[in-house]
């Protein structure tokens, strides 16, 4: 009986890792619906729970005080600035260009999604690079938070040596972007290291440094780079030429379009990085079978630290994007892009150009949830789960289908790799 049950399991294992990428779309789709339909039961329990002078919604005779229709379109198209209610402002200080009127792709909650996304592109780079060459990287967060102040830090040095205009921008932003790099592989390194030389779980060391980060962090610059007079922990801002231009979108939404131009740059490079080199290869049969790749000729130690160092400058970039397209300066308290990079690597099946399609479904539920706390009395508690319950349901489908594909990797009739998923 028991043999029977394993088998059964494992046949369903080996189709849910052969799905294919139409597959594996539909059943996304299905799942977001499902998450949406117990969302809203949700919030309608929740509306009835609530004390309120005026229903926002009645359905049957019964009245609500949360309006799941309302909280839905918010969600997603209050994202994109609602490209069916041109009138409505979701979000306070709005810009849109001169030469537009009514609804504009250029408007500040567009702005909001699309810089959200630019991060979530890198942090996704970031675990499913590491996750492709079977190594867990949850430390993207602490890579992110040590390229975000390596780069604040390193050009708040050369700006002053560093000439004004266009001239100090060409040179500032792309070295800003190299600190952030190196300091994020550097930090990434540190628990490869520790893998390959002393055999300690990379999931543990990840988590820790996650943590050293932080704290590592708070003490610097609360000690020796505080902003004086600023209430929050943080560094005097950075000089204009320093930070990455706006393109299109006003500046003050704090997004450029360059910058998603770099990230989306980077997911082709990763992309061809993994499919079409040497190293790629290295990377890749390490992750599906340790053992043959070792037997292979694959040198696995300097393969883990390699993954581990690039998956952490990735990160890197996205903290350099953080300092020098949102806030212009480090601050303390850096959101979690990291550990949101983990569902975006899951949700994309960790394939690089996967991660440019699930990182905008990201930015739209974190940007949407800014403008269901500004357009609805919805609390902010309840929104936090309406966008974990999404996050589950989508991303536990592919979850399975990952883990799928490593039990069964042994198996003559999974093809390799996965390719056929790229």
């Amino acid at each position: 009986m028991l043999a029977r049950v394993k088998e059964r399991l494992r046949a369903v294992l080996r189709r849910s890792a052969q799905t294919s990428a139409v597959e594996r779309l539909l059943i996304s789709t299905a799942a977001l619906g499902l998450a949406v339909l117990v969302g809203t039961v949700l919030i309608l329990v929740s509306g009835r729970m609530t004390t309120c002078t005026t229903a926002a919604a009645t359905y049957f005779g019964v009245g609500f005080c949360y309006d799941p229709v309302t909280v839905f379109d918010r969600l997603f198209l209050g994202a994109l600035g609602d490209p069916m209610n041109p009138l409505f402002r979701p979000l306070h200080g709005e810009f849109a260009p001169p030469f537009r009127k009514g609804w504009s792709p250029f408007n500040a909650a567009m702005a909001v999604t699309l810089r959200e996304t630019t991060v979530l592109v890198f942090t996704g780079l970031s675990v499913a690079l590491a996750f492709r060459a079977g190594v867990f990287n949850i430390g993207t967060q602490g890579q992110l938070v040590a390229g975000a102040l390596a780069s604040a830090l390193g050009l708040l040095v050369l700006a002053p040596i560093v000439p004004g205009g266009a001239v100090g921008a060409v040179l500032l932003v792309p070295a800003g972007l190299c600190i952030g790099a190196v300091a994020g592989g550097l930090y990434g390194a540190i628990p490869g290291v520790l893998k390959a030389y002393a055999d300690a779980n990379e999931v543990i060391t990840t988590i820790m440094l996650n943590f050293v980060a932080a704290q590592f962090a708070l003490y610097l610059v609360s000690n020796h780079f505080q902003r004086p007079g600023s209430q929050v922990v943080e560094t005097v801002p950075l000089p204009d030429v320093g930070t990455i231009p706006s393109v299109v979108f006003d500046p003050r939404t704090n997004f450029s379009l360059l910058a998603l131009a770099i990230a989306i740059g980077f997911g082709g490079v990763i992309y061809y990085l993994l499919q079409y080199t040497t190293m790629g290869y290295e990377l890749r049969t390490s992750g599906l079978q340790p053992a043959g790749a070792e037997f292979g000729g694959v040198k696995t130690k300097r393969t883990i630290i390699a993954s581990l160092t690039l998956s952490g400058a990735l990160g890197g970039l996205g903290g350099a994007m953080y300092v020098m397209m949102i806030l212009g300066n480090f601050q303390t308290g850096v959101p979690s892009y990291g550990f949101d990079g983990i569902t975006v690597a899951i949700l994309a099946g960790n394939n690089p150009l996967g991660v440019l399609f699930a990182a905008p479904l990201f930015g739209i539920i974190k940007s949407g949830s800014i403008v269901i706390d500004t357009a609805t009395s919805m609390p902010p508690q309840l929104v936090d789960v309406l966008r974990g319950l999404i996050v589950l349901f989508v991303a536990m489908p592919e979850f399975f289908r990952l883990i799928g594909r490593r039990a069964i990797a042994d198996e003559p009739s999974v093809p390799n790799g996965g390719d056929e998923d790229a």
